[in-house]
C-alpha cells in the first residue's frame, strides 16, 4: 500500500514555497521566524508575499524537518547538502538525518528524500516513520 505524498506550493512571482505536510513536525521555527508568512490559522495559511526572496530563503533553509523547501521557476536548484549524511538527535525529539535517503517501508514502498529527514523516536506518531510532532502531545523525554 503505496501513500501518495501530499505537496502544497504558495507562490510569489518566480519564486515558490513548497509545503510537504507529511514531514512537518511542527516545531513552528516558520511561525516563529516569519508569522507574517506562516499563520496556521489563516487560508492559506502561506503568504510569500509578506517577506522578501532572501527572508524565506533564509527561514526555508532552517526548517528542521524539511517540510518547506523552495524552487525559483527557471533556475535549477542545486543541493545544499555535502557528500557526508548528518545525524542530530533532537533532545525530547524526532531524529533529524540530512542528506540523500532511500527509504523502503515495511510495505516494499520506496521513498527518496533529499535533504532533511525527522524520524519519529517517541513511537507515537502517526505518520511513522517520520515524526509528526506527537511526541510533544505525550509528553516525550529522553531523561
Amino acid at each position: 500500500m503505496e501513500n501518495k505524498e501530499i505537496v502544497k506550493e504558495y507562490t510569489k512571482g518566480d519564486f515558490t514555497v513548497v509545503w510537504k505536510p507529511q514531514k512537518c513536525i511542527h516545531s513552528a521555527h516558520c511561525v516563529h521566524s516569519l508569522p507574517k508568512v506562516y499563520d496556521p490559522k489563516a487560508k492559506p495559511w502561506i503568504k510569500p508575499e509578506n517577506a522578501s526572496e532572501e527572508e524565506l530563503i533564509d527561514q526555508i533553509n532552517k526548517c528542521p524537518s524539511g517540510a518547506l523547501t523552495y524552487y525559483i521557476k527557471g533556475e535549477k536548484m542545486e543541493s545544499t547538502m555535502g557528500e557526508n549524511t548528518k545525524i542530530q538527535i533532537v533532545k525530547n525529539g524526532p531524529l533529524i538525518v540530512q542528506g540523500s535517503l532511500d527509504i523502503t517501508d515495511e510495505h516494499g514502498a520506496k521513498t527518496l528524500e533529499n535533504k532533511t529527514t525527522a524520524f519519529c523516536r517517541c513511537g507515537a506518531s502517526n505518520n511513522k516513520p517520520y515524526c509528526d510532532g506527537t511526541h510533544k502531545k505525550i509528553g516525550f523525554s529522553d531523561d
